[in-house]
């Protein structure tokens, strides 16, 4: 079978490790494999290269994807359905293999209405993929963001400053959670649970007059204060104006917009440091090698057995295949229940 790989969405530590798996695997099967460059911009434009295995042996450990990748939504396109699937069949790709998130597994799904055969690897560092345990590129952006706070900690300590750190997590809390429990935060922020200003501020001047002199305040991209005049404060000071095809506005500034609102209503000196891309790059840690390997296997087989619109996935500490459908059906929200009854104890 001639089988086509892509990678979509944000980049990810892993996304090598996936394309390495299923090239070497799929291949012991006969099967022969390119490599779309750009996601599904890739395929539309009909740009790809050759995936040889002796060039993907050493991937493993490399971050990033050799493919490139996009936002690309060619429903967003006229006649892009369409004409994806045409140009797949243009150059005898058989199966699609794409590995990304709920949008790009999204168009794989939907691709089924024009006869394309795909399998879905998930992708997110967010870790907000309803239909598996947990992503790949997780583990290596909460292991990136820990080490910050760390590094964080002794700088607070020295000027008795508070200091936010905005992490990734555009609707779930994942990241900002294990990170926040693991550096030891005192206040951590996240999507699921509106936060009060207010509240905050008079909880770390408890803290101060404890003689906690030095706060560290975990907040996630995507969290938001409750509804009023802060809500619109926010909302104003962070607006971006622009969304990519799959409607997503770029996120970013609350970090920066909580850390004015922290100094001038405690009068505490405060700084904000947004870690961003860092989460995503470099290489992968030892998990997520071994989870990126293991879904790239599962991936192969499934394209040995002509088990298409399923996306492999963890569960239950097993690799498993589940409908495309499913798998990005819903998104997965943070536990509430870690943020209160593992991580409340040491907040504040």
């Amino acid at each position: 079978m001639r089988v086509g790989i892509l990678t979509g969405g944000g980049d990810c530590p892993g996304l090598n490790a996936v394309i390495r798996a299923v090239v070497l695997t799929g291949s012991g099967s006969g099967h022969e494999f390119v490599g779309f460059l750009d996601g599904w911009r890739g395929v539309l434009d009909g740009r790809s290269v050759t995936l040889e295995p002796s060039q993907c042996e050493d991937l493993l450990a490399r971050g990033g994807t050799i493919l490139g990748t996009s936002r690309t939504n060619p429903f967003k396109e006229a006649g892009g359905g369409e004409g994806a699937a045409k140009m797949l069949d243009e150059m005898e790709v058989e199966a699609v293999v794409a590995i990304g998130g709920d949008d790009t597994l999204g168009v794989a799904h939907r691709l089924a209405e024009f006869d394309v055969a795909c399998v879905g690897v998930p992708k997110t560092i967010d870790n907000d993929l309803s239909g598996t345990e947990v992503t790949f590129g997780f583990d290596t952006a909460v292991q990136i963001a820990t080490e910050a706070i760390d590094r964080l900690h002794t700088t607070a300590e020295s000027h008795h400053r508070i200091i936010v750190c905005e992490v990734m997590g555009r609707h779930a809390g994942w990241i900002a959670t294990h990170a926040g429990i693991a550096g030891g935060a005192a206040e951590i922020l996240v999507p699921e649970r509106p936060f009060d200003v207010e509240a905050l501020c008079a909880r770390l001047e408890r803290r101060r007059e404890r003689g906690r002199l030095s706060s560290i305040v975990v907040v996630s991209e995507g969290a938001v204060p409750v509804a009023g005049p802060q809500a619109e404060a926010a909302e104003l000071a962070t607006a971006s104006g622009t969304v990519d095809q799959f409607g997503h506005a770029r996120l970013g500034g609350i970090g920066a917009w909580l850390a004015r609102e922290i100094e001038e209503r405690t009068g505490y000196e405060c700084r904000e440091t947004t870690l961003g891309h860092t989460q995503r790059g470099g290489t992968p840690t030892a998990f997520d090698r071994v989870l990126a390997t293991r879904f790239g296997v599962e991936a192969a087989h499934a394209l040995d057995e002509g088990t298409f619109d399923i996306m492999v996935a963890l569960q239950g500490g097993q690799i498993v295949r589940i409908p495309l459908e499913v798998g990005v059906g819903t998104s997965k929200s943070l536990d509430l229940d870690l943020l209160d009854r593992v991580a409340g104890p040491f907040l504040g």
